[in-house]
């Protein structure tokens, strides 16, 4: 199995999060992705450059001295021959290692540049320092998520990984199609904050339209509502309810043994008092308990699984939505191609051995590799 992507080549600096991400997704449908990484591996961050960095998964990488003119002139000639190259650092910082977008794509014009940054390659922020808290800060989409009383701290995924690294890895992919088209590649600043906005757009049009109050625990979405929230059980656990749409609501209520007449979505200064009796009855029982009676229903109830949980699920094994590798639990690709599914997951190749193998894949000569680690351009890592 070749994968979708079969025949896109790219070249990634390694980095962290979302521009790894970004080249794990394309790596994972069948793209053909080398990976540059530093001399020696970072230890800043747990599983980053090890056999449990699934971010790093299904691509050969090689371990190049960036400072070194050979190994500037390697990763250009690598680059010659890509569609694509993925850089996640500062703005400026390619440019001062001479891989900047105006060598790269002197010497690939149908090269698609795609840099990842928190804060976008202009503006006042541009060479701050920053981390996906930050940037969805900024965006708006920090102070509507958590309690009435206070934001939460949420996982890294929104700013990292949706406005980020699907972002760059979309803009790259359009990027790719346009330069087959016009025979003119670019460069595709995707930015966090940038990202984090757009995937805020339905809640722009809900302020947009007067259905969204500026206030947490206030509205449809955000826990406000009795029929879209957490509940949680009598042994601790807890169960995810969405019933917005008056069938489901309906099926939820019958459940629940609760009379439908005594309630009214549309009616918000009724909502504290119908979480309240929601919560009641959801206190009287297990979790499993409430897993098992709305078990394929339409009351849109599902149990708050853990992560060592979540794989074992029915629905999760069923579509096979997480594999093992060794002792490393990795999610599947996706989406799902019919004609063209995902190549098996493999693990992150790090370079602890010789990096002929790796470059040979990308025509450059065994010879050549031999004198650029004989010079220590190129370096192994310690196993």
């Amino acid at each position: 199995m070749a994968g979708v992507l079969e025949g896109v080549k790219v070249v990634e600096l390694a980095g962290l999060g979302p521009a790894p991400f970004a080249a794990m997704m394309l790596a994972d449908h069948g793209a053909q992705v080398i990976r540059i990484h530093a001399p020696r591996p970072r230890r800043a961050i747990p599983s980053i450059d090890t056999e449990a960095d699934v971010l790093a998964r299904g691509r050969g990488s090689i371990a190049v001295d960036l400072k070194h003119p050979e190994g500037k002139a390697l990763v250009l000639d690598l680059i010659a021959g890509a569609d694509a190259l993925i850089e996640g650092f500062r703005p400026g910082v390619t440019e001062r290692l001479g891989l900047g977008p105006a060598e790269c794509l002197a010497r690939n014009p149908r090269l698609a540049y795609g840099r990842m940054t928190g804060w976008g390659q202009a503006g006042p922020l541009a060479q701050a320092a920053g981390h996906d808290i930050n940037y969805i800060a900024l965006s708006g989409v920090l102070g509507a998520i958590g309690p009435a009383e206070r934001p939460v701290v949420p996982l890294n995924l929104v700013g990292d990984f949706a406005g980020g690294g699907m972002m760059l890895s979309f803009g790259l992919l359009a990027a790719i199609l346009n330069a087959r088209a016009t025979g003119r590649g670019q460069v595709v600043d995707a930015a966090m904050t940038d990202g984090t906005a757009l995937i805020s757009a339905m809640i722009h049009g809900f302020r947009g339209a007067g259905a969204w109050e500026d206030r947490r625990e206030a509205n449809l979405l955000d826990g406000g509502a009795y029929f879209y929230g957490l509940y949680e059980c009598a042994d601790g656990g807890f169960v995810a309810v969405g019933a917005i749409e008056p069938q489901f609501h309906a099926v939820l209520l019958a459940g629940l043994g609760l009379d439908p007449a005594e309630f009214d979505q549309a009616d918000q200064a009724s909502w504290p008092a119908a979480r309240a009796r929601l919560a009641a009855v959801f206190a009287r029982a297990p979790r499993a308990h409430w897993e098992r009676l709305f078990a394929g229903s339409d009351a849109c109830v599902s149990p708050v699984l853990d992560w060592a949980e979540a794989p074992g699920h029915p629905q999760n094994a069923t579509r096979g939505a997480f594999t093992t590798l060794g002792a490393v639990t990795h999610p599947a690709p996706a989406p799902r191609f019919e004609r063209t599914p995902a190549p098996p997951v493999s693990a992150p190749r790090l370079p602890v051995g010789g990096a002929a193998e790796t470059l040979t894949a990308w025509n450059i000569p065994a010879d050549r590799v031999a004198v650029l680690e004989a010079g220590g351009v190129l370096t192994r890592w310690p196993d």
